[in-house]
């Protein structure tokens, strides 16, 4: 197998060209089989075997930079510059991370997890190369699905205007290109991509401008009507408007094609865009068929492509979609919107019932923010499914759009918390600091399922922006079902108590539970609180716990820094309290890497044992 015989960066440019289908093809097994165990993002990856490929069959990958969008399509790059051997640790615990990690290996140029940065990311690095006088080649790989995100065009446009060398591929496996324009097209990349062409140019160039008077005007003109035939035929006019150099588009799974392109180019000058289409699950049934299942899948059966991993329960984010579609029937003012995540965020149904309410933006959070403003601002009710980690991105927006017009956009927080294998890049530990300093926006986290549901049907009858965070995983069977009516502002008081205090935030409930239950087996009597609403806070919860109780203790599955934990000691001194230990549960300042819920939330001591031994250390 060829495949063996790649353990290290460049081991590819040892293999003979004619052996590279070959080895394109052991590499997709390789990548099933290793996929179907850890889980992962499968589709993209198998999309990209050719072209990954060429890149580092033309490229001197010691020197040379390939900068990833998102970064989940690196999983090739990561096997041929030698973690073949660590795959099978894929996004498991302090194994290799399955986006592009700089710290994991010095052939990841540049960590990604979020699209539409690749090309500002790439031409900074070009700008770099450039005051510094050396000679690497700087590639952006970008999908078209990446490209719906404005941050790409602002980047194109100032690359373009730059005339520095950078070239920009787009990995595109969704826009259809006729038969006979891709034909066209690859004779024209054949054409202008040889050294003889480009050399012919330039004599053409340097001729028309030894001609005096008229030759300028002549170059002008010549250039003009090539121009106009090229716009005709081929598809890139809005790249060359940009400044860019438009080759495509060409076939992404003709390896010898690709290398005979890739190697033509990376010898062009300017900024350059290769159009390369691929097929998104290329070469397995089944994520073929069903890319969208297989974009980022779990564990699964190979033989059928069936997912393996059971869920004991409804996720919240099918709570959150049923909850929704059920409340749009009686009140048509309700829309919702998604960046390019509607089956993630549980909104398929609610698409399919209402397909003219549901809004897919694409890859566009800052947008879909003030896009929701603008419905809210129309009488419209508005709701925004979006992750965590990805709201960051429309950070001015909520703030500038939303809240200071107070607008009533409901902002539905999925994957709030620790997310697990995807790690760093996307676990959703800030969104309670970030939102915390912001006027006029409520906070609230339910406990369960039917907290959710009341929660948010409550904020759709608020007339105010809200903020419901949950998280990735299933709704506890807790026994908590019945739900007070919500009031806003108000928390819930599970247990009375004395002397110890415990105030649970949202989905931590149940970790709270286990260690009320082992402080009541220790002869304690402890308070618990849901809190329910982080913002604003409950402040007859706050009395209640500083007059029974010594210890007060928060729990969070966010920063500490900024949290909810931090607002709670602020209200306990506005009011005047003293003498009292207090401590807040969370995450420290960090990144958190990769790993399952269970296993980052053990070793930040944050599961009940943790939490438990902390209090014991503190109360004695």
């Amino acid at each position: 197998m060829f495949i063996e015989n790649i353990n290290n960066a460049n081991d590819i440019k040892k293999i003979d060209k004619k052996n590279l289908p070959v080895l394109a093809e052991e590499i997709r097994r390789f990548l099933v089989e290793n996929v179907s165990k850890t889980g992962g993002h499968l589709a993209s990856n198998l999309g990209v075997v050719e072209l990954t490929m060429a890149l580092h069959y033309c490229l001197n990958i010691d020197k040379d930079k390939i900068v990833w969008d998102v970064g989940h399509q690196a999983y090739v790059h990561k096997i041929l510059t030698g973690r073949r051997k660590d795959f099978h640790t894929l996004r498991t615990l302090d194994g290799i991370c399955g986006f592009p990690k700089p710290k994991e290996s010095k052939y990841d140029a540049f960590a990604a997890g979020h699209s539409s940065t690749s090309i500002s990311a790439a031409f900074g690095m070009a700008v770099a190369r450039d005051l510094k006088h050396t000679t690497e080649k700087i590639f952006a790989v970008i999908g078209d699905g990446s490209f719906t995100g404005g941050m790409a065009y602002e980047a194109m446009n100032n690359a373009g205007r730059s005339g520095k060398d950078i070239v920009v591929i787009l990995n595109d496996n969704e826009m259809s290109i006729s038969t006979n324009v891709g034909a066209l097209s690859r004779h024209l990349n054949d054409l202008r991509t040889e050294a003889a062409y480009l050399n012919a140019k330039e004599r053409v160039h340097n001729f028309f401008d030894k001609i005096p008077v008229v030759g300028k005007s002549m170059d002008k003109a010549v250039t003009a009507v090539k121009d106009s035939v090229k716009h005709m035929i081929v598809s890139g006019v809005l790249f060359e408007e940009m400044g860019f150099n438009y080759i495509g588009p060409v076939d992404g799974h003709n390896i010898n094609s690709l290398i005979d392109v890739i190697g033509n180019i990376k010898n062009m000058h300017g900024p350059i865009l290769l159009h390369v289409k691929t097929k998104k699950g290329k070469g397995y049934y089944f994520a073929e068929n069903d890319p969208a299942k297989f974009h980022g899948v779990g564990k699964f059966d190979i033989r059928n492509g069936k997912i393996t991993k059971k869920q004991s329960a409804k996720s919240y984010s099918a709570v959150f979609g049923d909850t929704l579609t059920l409340l749009a029937e009686k009140d048509p003012l309700i829309t919702a919107s998604s960046a390019a995540m509607v089956e993630g965020t549980g909104l398929k149904g609610f698409g399919e019932k209402f397909p003219e309410r549901l809004f897919d933006v694409g890859i566009a959070e800052q947008h879909a923010v003030t896009f929701c403003a603008g419905l809210a601002a129309s009488g419209m009710k508005p709701v925004f499914a979006v992750y965590s980690t990805f709201l960051q991105r429309g950070y001015d927006q909520i703030i500038h759009d939303v809240c200071l017009q107070e607008l009533p956009v409901i902002f539905a927080i999925d994957r709030a918390g620790i997310v697990g294998a995807d790690g760093e890049t996307h676990q959703g530990i800030f969104d309670i600091a970030y939102l915390m300093p912001i006027s006029n926006i409520n906070i609230t986290a339910p406990r369960n399922g039917a907290e959710l549901e009341a929660l948010l049907q409550f904020a759709l009858n608020s007339g105010e922006a809200f903020a419901i965070r949950y998280p990735r995983s299933s709704i506890p069977d807790d026994g908590y079902t019945n739900i007070p009516e919500i009031k806003k502002g108000k928390a819930e008081l599970i247990k009375k108590g004395e002397k110890i205090a415990i105030i649970s935030c949202g989905s931590m409930f149940e970790t709270c539970m286990e260690v009320y239950e082992s402080l009541e087996k220790d002869g304690f009597n402890p308070m618990v609180y849901n809190a329910r609403f982080l913002k604003p806070m409950d402040e007859e919860m706050i009395k209640n716990c500083c007059e029974n109780c010594d210890y007060i203790f928060t729990v969070e599955d966010g920063i500490r820094l900024g949290g909810f934990g931090n607002a709670v000691i602020e209200k306990i001194a506005d009011l005047g309290y003293k003498n009292k230990t207090i401590h807040n549960f969370g995450f420290e300042n960090s990144f958190i890497e990769h790993g399952t819920r269970e296993e980052l939330f053990e070793r930040y001591k944050l599961d009940s044992k943790g939490i438990l031994e902390k209090i014991r250390t503190l109360i004695s």
